[in-house]
């Protein structure tokens, strides 16, 4: 059973200020999600990334990023959408979480600092209990070492310390759950094709656990997850359209099989 139900709109769309100007919601239905890989898809500007920042407003997702998204400044333009959005559930979890690959960067350095912040403790708690038991000094850093160690157990060293998509698909062996909720925005920027080959298997591994995910994406690799549901923001309203039947798709194909007939052009 899918967390995340559907997604619908508490009243009619009547304004032409952004968000609500954006083309999709003028013919907007109520969202059913019948599959546990949702994709967004489209143009830039399209609105995929903003509906999907929107269900993670209302939904009081929590973010890999440098602020939660209740702080976010970034995201005040689309908190209007937010509140008018309705969300149903089949189960509400607090499991998953909301990544934007730009805010990747931010979350690995607040990691830093609360690594650092800690190891700064630990040296003033050595001193102040220099010439003192070895249990007392024990007790007294015991739960600060203790996550020190799950932070080394988790990322080694640091994500700073692997390359950008390295660090991506170690989060995300490490903080995908069962039963969650994850809703990606681009996560494919920092992937080489292999490692989005990567992603791919750890999305079947996790949805066999009954996890559920709503990507937003250009990646003709990501779109091919199989009986993924892919939704078009191109349209006055969202249509579902089959891996073969997507822009991007054809676009890279015809590119691919004859990338002259493109570059002559440039």
């Amino acid at each position: 059973m899918l967390p995340l139900r559907s997604v619908d709109l508490r009243e009619a769309v009547n304004s032409q200020n952004y968000p609500f100007n954006l083309r999709f919601l003028q013919g907007w239905q109520t969202l059913e999600f019948g599959a546990p890989v949702t994709f967004f898809v489209g143009e830039n500007g399209s609105g995929k990334s903003t509906l999907l920042e929107a269900i993670a407003l209302a939904a009081d997702m929590i973010t890999v990023g440098s602020l939660p998204v209740s702080q976010d400044s970034s995201l005040e333009a689309v908190r209007p959408l937010a509140q008018a959005l309705k969300l149903a559930w089949n189960k509400r979890v607090r499991r998953g979480f909301f990544l934007r690959s730009e805010d990747f960067l931010g979350w690995v350095r607040a990691e830093q600092r609360s690594r650092a912040g800690m190891q700064d403790e630990l040296e003033d708690l050595d001193r102040e209990f220099d010439g003192r038991s070895d249990y007392a000094r024990a007790l007294a850093s015991g739960p600060l070492r203790g996550q020190l160690a799950g932070m080394q157990h988790r990322y080694g060293n640091g994500l700073e310390t692997r390359s950008h998509g390295e660090s991506f698909i170690d989060l995300f062996q490490e903080r995908f759950r069962p039963e969650g909720l994850y809703l990606l925005d681009e996560p494919e920027v920092p992937l080489s094709p292999l490692r989005q080959l990567s992603l791919l298997s750890l999305l079947k591994g996790m949805v066999a656990q009954g996890a559920q995910f709503i990507i937003a994406t250009h990646s003709p690799i990501l779109m091919a997850y199989p009986e993924a549901e892919i939704l078009s923001f191109d349209g006055a309203q969202l249509d579902r359209l089959q891996f073969d039947e997507l822009e991007h798709v054809k676009l890279t194909r015809d590119f691919l099989a004859n990338p002259e007939a493109f570059l002559q052009h440039l």
